[in-house]
């Protein structure tokens, strides 16, 4: 019995006797598989874009590409500059980023620190709906809803525009501001709200003062991780901006971002191995240079600002 008794103990203590030793090897060959993988696909992109990239840069110089202010790389003459797309891409961010953020940060307030937990339950399921909605079906709300009531509040509005790619773009990102941020809030110990109202702090100075830093990291990451978003949304700014590359800041007029010329040029009318061809990935690496200074600035302020509560 003594000895049955030892057994059964070490077998409950040393999980690796319990499940046997092949049923662990296989469960961490699967997993390490599982994170091959996706580090094996992510070299595969940066190889391949940086491959096709150095072709595209045998033929176009690096300055011209960088500093040059006209992008006609379908029509005669050819000039290459993508400063007009990436004009383009930071005005569709910095308006919808405008919508997005606010009004996110706003709901996540509202939904941690006001909404009754039964109301709490039903809006925030509802919200995220929005973050299901195939990005097609903006882009056409965008076209057949936006931009008609923008035309009627402002006539001089072009039929393609920035504007009403961006605001749809903003309520896109609506359920991720809110969902994340909320989040983070939810994340804040009770006694630090307890504490606010014991000094006699109203409960908006609690959630703007005390709660808000508090969730300052997760907060910050979901505006962040709401714009990367923004820069690499495709089918909106597609089939609502336009394909117009210019340097503009009027949001009222035709634009094209890097993602709307990817898709323009990758319809299949334009030869494979060509310097037209090309450009898809130069224009692809610059997205994802863009893309990748972001989440690293959101991982380091992540990790600068986090505060972990026990």
């Amino acid at each position: 019995m003594a000895g049955k008794y030892k057994l059964a103990n070490k077998a409950d203590k040393d999980p690796f006797i319990k499940t046997g030793p092949n049923k662990e090897l296989f469960i961490y060959v699967g997993l390490l598989f599982c994170a091959l993988i996706s580090i094996f696909t992510t070299v595969a992109i940066v190889i391949t874009l940086v491959v096709e990239t150095g072709s595209f840069f045998k033929d176009v110089s690096i300055k011209e590409f960088l500093l040059g202010t006209q992008w006609t790389p379908l029509l005669e003459p050819q000039h290459f500059g993508i400063l007009p797309l990436v004009t383009g891409t930071l005005l569709i961010t910095a308006i919808s980023g405008a919508v997005a953020l606010p009004m996110g940060l706003a709901s996540a307030i509202y939904l941690s620190e006001y909404a009754p937990e039964r109301v709490r339950k039903t809006i925030k399921p509802i919200l995220e709906v929005l973050a299901g909605i195939p990005t097609v079906v903006y882009g056409y709300f965008a076209l057949t809803f936006i931009t008609p009531l923008l035309r009627a509040i402002l006539p001089q509005t072009e039929f393609f525009n920035a504007a009403s790619a961006s605001i749809v773009l903003g309520i896109m990102l609506l359920p991720m501001v809110s969902s994340l941020s909320e989040d983070a809030m939810m994340a804040v110990p009770h006694s630090l709200r307890e504490a606010g109202f014991a000094l006699g702090a109203t409960r908006f100075e609690v959630a703007t003062q005390i709660v808000m830093p508090a969730a300052f990291s997760g907060i910050i990451a979901s505006f962040i991780l709401a714009l990367s978003r923004a820069v690499g949304e495709t089918m909106i700014v597609a089939l609502a901006a336009g394909a117009s590359p210019k340097i503009t800041l009027n949001p009222l007029e035709s634009i094209q971002t890097m993602t709307g010329y990817i898709v323009q040029v990758s319809l299949g009318d334009t030869p494979y191995g060509t310097i037209e061809y090309k450009t898809i990935f130069a224009v692809g690496m610059g997205l994802f240079v863009i893309t990748l200074i972001m989440n690293t600035i959101s991982q380091f302020i992540v990790k600068r600002y986090r505060v972990v509560y026990k």
